[in-house]
């Protein structure tokens, strides 16, 4: 056994040697692999904050603002929480598939009151359209018995890829933008559709494509159905701005519905964050439609597994706001009235951004502007184009020609206009 005078000089000598060479014996770090990722749409947002330009202007973010620039808390939204704070309900937790007074209303928003498939459909809350499409993906990768493929249209919302792929299903895409007419590729869809091996599947953007604002018709829609029908493929479609869109809930649902009525058997990620402002609460739900009420159960049970694991119940408050504003008549009402509002805004920025670019004596046509729909537009200016708005403009926007039309008021639109105009003469 070691004295204890030997194993204090032992110690101490140890220390030195550790002072010594410290640098060169200390072990690599566990992190040291890790590489470094590129930027997200967040860094448009840094460097509009890095510009000191007073009239600078952010075409990038992806929330609703008002006509002087500032987000926007719906009035019925006020309400609504009002009336549930005055409820003092408790915190205890939600279910698995979350509050059902909000769950059994968001079905009925999405499919109608008169759809046949309410009494079928599976439905959960969710951590809004993102959580509803990593729900909904994990159980394709799970229980679809076709090849783990999904189709989504080129180009998609930027995190689609990326919330298919990490759930294990393989991403391929199909044609929809065409980059020529600033328009959308129908023709291409179709084909591709058509080819696409018996029985895959096939991300659907409901209403207001994100990123490009390119909508199908709805005679386009009903050929859309017929060849996904004609291929035995499956439907998921997305529907982050219902009511957001056209200012219209039935409307913007057409697709869906349509599909339903057609006996396609879909699944939906819906997100409440754009036509309710409830951006940070994330309030959305993911529903698939089966075949009867016997399917429903087992594909219910299979949900609760797959959330369980993921955040085991979602969170309460935003759902209850939902809950009354969807529940509540007068608030229903006047929620309508004001998702027409915010749509009819952006569209009334189109038309102004339009007018100004003609009235400069632009010779392009800039019709595809009101044409598109929704909360974005694809311009068709280049990234080098994109880069000057920036840099000699302070117009800070994504580099592929994608703008929020929430950004534009009626203040900046002429700036907006001039700016465009001089890098696209």
């Amino acid at each position: 056994m070691l004295s204890s005078v030997r194993i204090a000089t032992r110690q101490a000598a140890s220390r030195g040697v550790a002072a010594r060479g410290f640098l060169a014996i200390r072990p690599a770090s566990t992190w040291a692999g890790v590489p470094q990722g590129p930027p997200a749409i967040l860094g448009i947002t840094e460097a509009f904050k890095a510009d000191s330009f007073a009239e600078k202007i952010n075409l990038g973010v992806g929330a609703y603002r008002d006509d002087q620039g500032k987000p926007y808390v719906l009035p019925s939204v006020r309400a609504a929480e009002g009336k549930v704070i005055e409820k003092k309900l408790n915190k205890e937790y939600a279910g698995i598939t979350g509050v059902p007074e909000f769950t059994k209303s968001a079905a009925l928003l999405a499919y109608g009151p008169k759809s046949t498939a309410l009494d079928r459909v599976a439905i959960t809350q969710s951590i809004s359209g993102t959580g509803a499409l990593r729900i909904g993906a994990a159980f394709l990768a799970r229980f679809y018995p076709g090849a783990k493929k999904i189709y989504i249209p080129s180009p998609s919302w930027a995190n689609h890829g990326a919330v298919f792929k990490d759930s294990g299903l393989e991403v391929e895409k199909y044609r929809y933008y065409n980059k020529d007419t600033i328009g959308l590729d129908f023709e291409g869809m179709i084909q591709d559709i058509a080819a696409a091996p018996k029985g895959s599947m096939f991300l659907l953007h409901a209403c207001a494509h994100n990123p490009t604002g390119v909508d199908p018709t709805p005679e386009q829609w009903k050929e859309i159905s017929n060849a996904i029908k004609a291929g035995e493929h499956y439907a998921f479609f997305d529907m982050a701005y219902q009511g957001f869109a056209s200012g219209d809930t039935d409307i913007d649902a057409f697709a869906l519905r349509y599909f339903v009525e057609q006996g396609h058997n879909p699944c939906l990620a819906q997100s409440f964050a754009k036509n309710m402002g409830l951006y940070g609460e994330r309030i959305g739900a993911f529903s698939i439609v089966c075949a009867d009420a016997e399917e429903k159960k087992r594909v219910d049970s299979q949900i609760k597994i797959l959330v369980r694991p993921l955040y085991s119940n979602p969170p309460i408050h935003g759902a209850r706001i939902a809950s009354e504003v969807l529940n509540d008549a007068a608030l229903y009402q006047q929620w309508l009235g004001e998702v027409k509002g915010m749509a009819d805004r952006i569209i009334n920025m189109r038309a102004l951004l339009k007018k100004e670019l003609e009235a400069l004596g632009s010779k392009h046509d800039w019709s595809h502007i009101t044409s598109q729909i929704g909360m974005f537009a694809y311009t068709g200016l280049t990234p080098e184009q994109m880069d000057k708005l920036a840099k000699e403009h302070s117009v800070y926007a994504t580099k592929d020609g994608r703008i929020s039309v929430a950004g534009i008021t009626s203040a900046n639109v002429k700036r907006l206009a001039a700016a465009i105009h001089a890098v696209k003469p």
